[in-house]
């Protein structure tokens, strides 16, 4: 179970980025392509470590959908149609919390494996 719980998760209008609070007091603005690139779905993360993915050209999506799952997470539908991944509360505070250092790691990737966050 989730210790914290949002109190609001908003969609901004340009669908680029979700915002969400918390009932701890905390407060994120997750871009959906920072959220795309770290889905928790299984085709992204994997099922271990070494098979984790890193995801180009996703610079651009947005998020067109947002659906409950049960009282503990939400299912984001992306523009690319990539749907399978469950954030759960915990996943969202986690990448909200380590936002600069997860992103940063990002970007090391991208330019590593010779990607792009251009399409």
């Amino acid at each position: 179970m989730s210790e914290v719980w949002p109190t609001e998760i908003r969609l901004k209008k340009d669908r680029r980025a979700l915002n969400i609070t918390f009932d701890n007091g905390s407060a994120y603005e997750l871009p959906a392509e920072y959220l795309r690139v770290m889905s928790p779905s299984a085709e992204v993360q994997g099922h271990s470590p070494e098979q984790r993915k890193t995801v180009g050209g996703k610079k651009q999506v947005e998020i067109i959908k947002i659906e409950p799952v049960g009282n503990y997470a939400v299912r984001l539908t992306f523009d690319d149609l990539h749907d399978t991944g469950i954030f759960s509360w915990d996943y969202f505070l986690k990448l909200g919390t380590e936002q600069d250092t997860k992103w940063a790691e990002y970007l090391d990737e991208l330019k590593e494996k010779g990607l792009s966050r251009e399409r």
